[in-house]
C-alpha cells in the first residue's frame, strides 16, 4: 500500500488547517511511522549477530529526521562532506558514521579523519594511498562485476563507477594492511529499491564468500559485513513489500554457517534509508491550473526540483486527492511548471476529476524526495514540516527563498591575469 496508511489516518483530518497555515508545496514526514518502523526493523534482526542499521543520509538529510533515526540507535551512511558535517553536528562519531564517497578527494579524507574520525569505507583500490592517515579499521565497497546483475535505477555492476573489482579485492586488502590497518569490513550496494528479498539473500551470500576468500588469502578476520541499501518500498497500490522477516531469518542461518567454517562471525550492517523513511512522507501540493491541450492536464504549484523521480527514474508515486473519494474518475498528466516537458509526477494517470484549489498528496517521498532537489529554471525547494507523535505539526525546515538564490552571488571580488 503506497504511503504509509496510518500516516494518512492521521494527516487526512488535519491537512486542511496544516494547508491553511504553511501553505503549499510541502513535504511532510509523520514521526510517528518512522519510529514504528526502526523499532520494527531492530525487533526483524534482534537474533542476527551484530545487527547495525547506518541510515542513508542522502535519503532524507534533515537534522530532525537524522535525530529521530539516532535515538533509534542507529548509525549514518554518509557520502559527502556536508553529510559528515550534519551527523557530526548531533554528535555522532567514530562507529557510528560510515563514510562512503565515490571518486574521493585528499580534503574528504581529511574531513572523514577529523572530529573522531568515521569507519572509512574505500570505493577504489587508488583511494588506499590517497588517505593522508590511514585508520586501523578500513572497509572496501566491493563489486561483484559479471557475478551478479543489477537493476535499472543503479544499473549492471560491470556498467558500475562504483566499488572495487572482483580480482583486486584481495591485493587492496594487502595494500591497506601495508598501511597500518588492522580490523576489517566489507561493504557492497549494488541494487536499488529492491523488492525481492532474495536478491538481498544472495548479496549477503556474496559477501560472505568473498570474506572467507579473502580472510583465508590474507589470514585475517573481518569485524563486520555491510549489505549496504537498496531494500524497496511497494510504490504501487499492487506491489508486495519487501519480506524483511525471511530476509533476517536466511541471513542469520548464514553467518551461523560461515561461523561453522571460519570459526567466527562478522558483524551484519546494512543502510535501509528508503525502508525507514520514504513511506513515512508525502509531498502536499495544490492544483493551480487545469489545462486542455492533447491530453488533460492538472497543473500543480511544485515540480520536478521538489521531486525528481519520476522524471529521472519514470519512477511512479501514487497520488491521492484530499477528500475526492466519491468523485468521477478521468485521466490526466499532472505536470509542474518548469521548462521541461517530462516535469511530471504522473502521466496518464485516472485520478478523481479535480478543481483549481484542491489539494493532492503524492505518497512515499520520504526518501530520496527533497533530498533530489535542485534549482533549475530559479525554482526553489519547498519547506518541511513533521508530525510529530503529540500531535503537533512543526516546520522543521524553511521554503528557499529568491534571496537564497541570489547568496552565492555575494562575494569578495577575485580576478587574475594570467601570464601564460
Amino acid at each position: 500500500m503506497p504511503m504509509s496508511h496510518m500516516f494518512e489516518q492521521r494527516l487526512h483530518p488535519i491537512l486542511r488547517e496544516v494547508v491553511r497555515e504553511f501553505g503549499t508545496p510541502f513535504h511532510i514526514y509523520d514521526e510517528e511511522g518512522i519510529i514504528d518502523t526502526g523499532e520494527l526493523l531492530k525487533e526483524t534482526f534482534r537474533d542476527v549477530y551484530g545487527f547495525r542499521e547506518y541510515f542513508a543520509v542522502k535519503a532524507t538529510p534533515n537534522l530532525e529526521i537524522l535525530k529521530i533515526v539516532q535515538k533509534l540507535g542507529f548509525g549514518f551512511d554518509c557520502s559527502s562532506i556536508a553529510e559528515l558535517i550534519m551527523s557530526r553536528s548531533i554528535s555522532a562519531s567514530g562507529l557510528d558514521i560510515m563514510f562512503t564517497s565515490n571518486n574521493t578527494t585528499v580534503e574528504e579524507f581529511k574531513v572523514a579523519g577529523a572530529d573522531g574520525g568515521c569507519i572509512l569505507n574505500l570505493d577504489d583500490i587508488t583511494l588506499i594511498d590517497k588517505v593522508p592517515v590511514f585508520p586501523e579499521l578500513i572497509c572496501f565497497r566491493y563489486n561483484p562485476g559479471p557475478r551478479r546483475t543489477g537493476n535499472r535505477m543503479i544499473g549492471d555492476p560491470v556498467e558500475s563507477k562504483y566499488g572495487v573489482r572482483h580480482e583486486q579485492i584481495v591485493e587492496a586488502y594487502r595494500r591497506a594492511i601495508e598501511r597500518g590497518a588492522k580490523t576489517f569490513g566489507l561493504h557492497t550496494m549494488i541494487c536499488s529499491n529492491q523488492l525481492d528479498y532474495r536478491y538481498m539473500v544472495e548479496t549477503v551470500k556474496m559477501l560472505l564468500e568473498v570474506t572467507e576468500m579473502v580472510s583465508m588469502q590474507l589470514g585475517i578476520t573481518f569485524q563486520f559485513i555491510n549489505v549496504g541499501g537498496g531494500i524497496g518500498i511497494p510504490y504501487k497500490p499492487d506491489d508486495r513489500p519487501f519480506n524483511m522477516t525471511a530476509f533476517a531469518g536466511e541471513s542469520r542461518t548464514l553467518l551461523e554457517q560461515f561461523e561453522q567454517r571460519a570459526g567466527y562471525t562478522p558483524r551484519f550492517y546494512m543502510e535501509a534509508g528508503r525502508a525507514i523513511t520514504g513511506p513515512h512522507g508525502a509531498l502536499v501540493v495544490s492544483v493551480t491550473n487545469r489545462m486542455s491541450k492533447y491530453r488533460e492536464y492538472v497543473g500543480v504549484d511544485a515540480c520536478m526540483s521538489s521531486l525528481i523521480r519520476p522524471a529521472l527514474y519514470g519512477a511512479y508515486h501514487h497520488i491521492t486527492v484530499l477528500n475526492g473519494e466519491s468523485r468521477a474518475v478521468e485521466t490526466v498528466d499532472v505536470s509542474g511548471s518548469l521548462c521541461e516537458n517530462n516535469d511530471k509526477f504522473a502521466i496518464g494517470r485516472s485520478l478523481p476529476k479535480v478543481d483549481e484549489g484542491d489539494i493532492l498528496l503524492i505518497h512515499d517521498t520520504g526518501a530520496h524526495g527533497y533530498a533530489m532537489g535542485f534549482n533549475y529554471n530559479g525554482r526553489l525547494r519547498p519547506k518541511e514540516l513533521l508530525l510529530c507523535r503529540d500531535g503537533q505539526v512543526k516546520l522543521i525546515r524553511r521554503e528557499e527563498t529568491v534571496a537564497d538564490y541570489l547568496r552565492t552571488f555575494e562575494f569578495e571580488p577575485r580576478v587574475i591575469r594570467p601570464v601564460g
